[in-house]
């Protein structure tokens, strides 16, 4: 039996080649106003699911609160899932070398760059993949760096029950505004925290409204200033912050992405089918912010995507209007 009933999903992006709908991408939404009210739903987002990396702005905070000694683009890179370019693991090392520590200390898994570039480079140079170059490297230095700072034994900082994950823990419940439902483990080995799609939007929410000279502050300070180390090149998340000053995007394994405004404006999603080409989440989280009133023309190329067939477009990829479905 699984552990929580899975939540009700709603059509949100419909797949049409050639006026045949192909396909439809089915998830959850999360809208909030600037104000903090629930202003657009879709499904059922009071279920829980797992933010997977659209919680890393959480655990950065967490990072800061015990002390981590991270600023600027450090947080954007403990915050992000980064590419494996040179000014990522860069960052990285920085980060541990600073705690007295380095990339043999990390225990996320091996892996090959998340972006194309920096992974062709790898395969041309016959390199190997390595805990370093894995995207989730940079929140690992910064929890090790937060041991460091606090005394905290750096070989368990993994374990659920660690001062630093109880922490993360606490620190997720408090902005998210509900309990923790279910604790499993995320793809890099770190405790992986269940909360509602509200409860996401809420949360980054309040990180985005907190007051300048906060720990929350800073970490958005660090994503609006350094959107590259929070991911890279030719990647959503960083597309948007750059075109979209002032806004904070998070994209999360499975179909996640948590976005909130200068303003205020929040907005989670999840899409049912995990969403692998990462060609739906993007689009309703724009789409819906429109709904909220924002201004998404610097972005409005991401609100559709072009089918092709024979070299000429045929169709498109593009959100569902509510009640239209």
């Amino acid at each position: 039996m699984p552990a929580t009933e899975p939540p009700q999903y709603a059509p949100l992006v419909e797949v049409v080649r050639s006026g045949f709908r192909e396909g439809v991408h089915y998830g959850t939404v999360a809208g909030l106003t600037a104000s903090g009210a629930v202003g657009v739903t879709r499904g059922a987002p009071g279920t829980p699911v797992l933010p997977r990396s659209a919680a890393k702005p959480f655990q950065a905070l967490a990072a800061l609160r015990a002390g981590a000694a991270i600023s600027g683009e450090q947080i954007a890179v403990a915050a992000g899932s980064h590419n494996g370019e040179g000014i990522h693991t860069e960052t990285v090392r920085t980060i541990l070398a600073d705690a007295g520590l380095g990339p043999a200390d990390l225990q996320c898994p091996a892996d090959r760059p998340l972006g194309p570039a920096a992974r062709e480079e790898l395969v041309r140079t016959g390199g190997e993949p390595t805990p370093l170059l894995m995207n989730c490297s940079g929140k690992h230095a910064a929890m090790l760096s937060a041991c460091v700072q606090q005394g905290w034994d750096t070989g368990s900082y993994l374990d659920p029950q660690h001062p630093l994950q109880r922490l993360v823990r606490d620190t997720i419940e408090e902005l998210c505004g509900e309990r923790v439902a279910h604790t499993t483990v995320d793809g890099c080995g770190a405790p992986q925290l269940a909360v509602s799609l509200e409860g996401l939007a809420h949360g980054l929410q309040t990180m985005v409204r907190a007051a300048e000279g906060s720990a929350e502050a800073a970490v958005v300070r660090a994503m609006r200033d350094f959107p590259a180390h929070v991911a890279g090149e030719e990647r959503d998340d960083t597309t948007v912050m750059r075109r979209l000053p002032g806004t904070v995007s998070k994209i999360g394994a499975e179909g996640v992405i948590a976005v909130a405004t200068a303003t205020g404006e929040t907005v989670a999603v999840k899409v049912s089918d995990g969403d692998a080409t990462t060609r739906a989440r993007t689009m309703v989280a724009l789409s819906t912010l429109a709904e909220l009133g924002v201004d998404t023309a610097p972005v409005g190329d991401m609100l559709s995507t072009d089918i092709h067939g024979g070299g000429r477009t045929v169709g498109s990829i593009r959100p569902i209007a509510p009640g239209s479905a």
